[in-house]
């Protein structure tokens, strides 16, 4: 499946030029934000690891592996790509024992970074938003167009699509997940089944978004609309006064779309109709999501990038630096600026 299909329409206009994105683990930097004190006493150990090359499981695999302890007893807060330089934390519960040796773990692709103990494990979703920097290589676009997009980006933010990389290769993800929904079955391989059934809440919501794309709603609020704040999970109904809310114009009130589960949308009038016409047309991936005990959440349709800046380390290189609230995708970021091609394959045509 195509960028567009598994995604939408860009929000702010065709792509401005091409460049390269992870030519090397340097151009995609990744920082954890964790608002945790951590205590410095406990039975967890907590490790701020940098790795490099290196996908989050293996990390923890590897700290396991040092420390002596099962898998089952390393936390982390997210998953973070491979392909990338990133630092996060990871926990590992000793009670009762003193710091391991963690020296195995270490060499080019993972280092230790801090340690401390605290009284509670690492919580999946702790952290509240992850700090990118980015390298665009092989920049070939318009440098006054670029300025203008990210400005306009800056002041609008971007629509929240899950990315591509939520749906594995060319869409592959979401093709066993649809296998699986015709037969209304789970596969018994726990990480399998969590893997396909976020690939179909993702896919179903960008499809809500891409319609609201599409008819210039995502960043507007609707009577019928439910609407959270940035860090909250907790959401509330738009009537006439709430859809003229302030917070909605500086970006710290968003309208909301769905992540299918158990029961029906608590959206009303057009909102409601739209998602449940989506809903209808996907009728298989949702039964499935709701007969596998999925719950019914919502997730901001608009993202808004705190701290957004740039500038050209090199003619052809443009450096973005932003923050994102955890779950979020820095690629659609990206995609709203330019089109990302293999290293060698820019458009030679496009002017700086």
């Amino acid at each position: 499946m195509t960028e567009l299909e598994l995604l939408g329409p860009r929000a702010s206009g065709e792509a401005l030029g091409s460049a390269v994105l992870k030519a090397t683990a340097e151009d995609f930097q990744v920082d954890e934000v964790l608002d945790i004190p951590l205590s410095g006493v406990g039975e967890h150990l907590w490790l701020w690891v940098e790795k490099r090359g290196l996908n989050t499981e293996e990390a923890a695999r590897r700290l396991a592996k040092a420390a002596g302890v099962p898998l089952r007893t390393v936390s982390y807060a997210g998953l973070k790509d491979r392909q990338a330089l990133t630092r996060q934390w990871f926990s590992l519960h000793l009670p009762g024992k003193a710091d391991p040796d963690l020296g195995a773990a270490e060499n080019d692709t993972l280092r230790i970074l801090k340690i401390a103990r605290h009284s509670r494990k690492l919580q999946r979703g702790a952290h509240s938003a992850n700090g990118f920097t980015l390298r665009l290589t092989q920049l070939s676009a318009d440098k006054e167009a670029l300025q203008a997009r990210l400005e306009q980006l800056k002041q609008q933010g971007v629509p929240n699509y899950f990315g591509t990389q939520r749906f594995g290769h060319e869409g592959g993800n979401l093709f066993d997940a649809r296998q699986w929904a015709e037969r209304q079955a789970l596969p018994e391989q726990r990480n399998v089944r969590s893997r396909l059934l976020s690939t179909a809440r993702s896919y179903l919501f960008n499809q809500v978004l891409a319609a609201r794309v599409a008819d210039g709603t995502w960043n507007k609020a609707l009577v019928g609309d439910l609407l959270a704040f940035t860090d909250s999970r907790s959401f509330f109904p738009a009537g006439v006064a709430e859809c003229s809310d302030p917070r909605l114009a500086i970006l710290d009130l968003h309208p909301t779309g769905p992540q299918w589960g158990e029961g029906d949308s608590p959206a009303t009038g057009v909102v409601h109709d739209l998602e449940q016409g989506i809903g209808a047309r996907e009728h298989a991936l949702c039964t499935w999501l709701a007969r596998a005990g999925m719950s019914h959440e919502r997730r901001i349709l608009r993202l808004p990038i705190g701290g957004l800046t740039w500038h050209y380390p090199e003619p052809d290189i443009l450096q973005l630096e932003f923050v994102l609230p955890a779950g979020c995708f820095a690629t659609v970021v990206v995609r709203e600026l330019v089109d990302l091609v293999s290293a060698g394959q820019t458009d030679s045509s496009c002017a700086f």
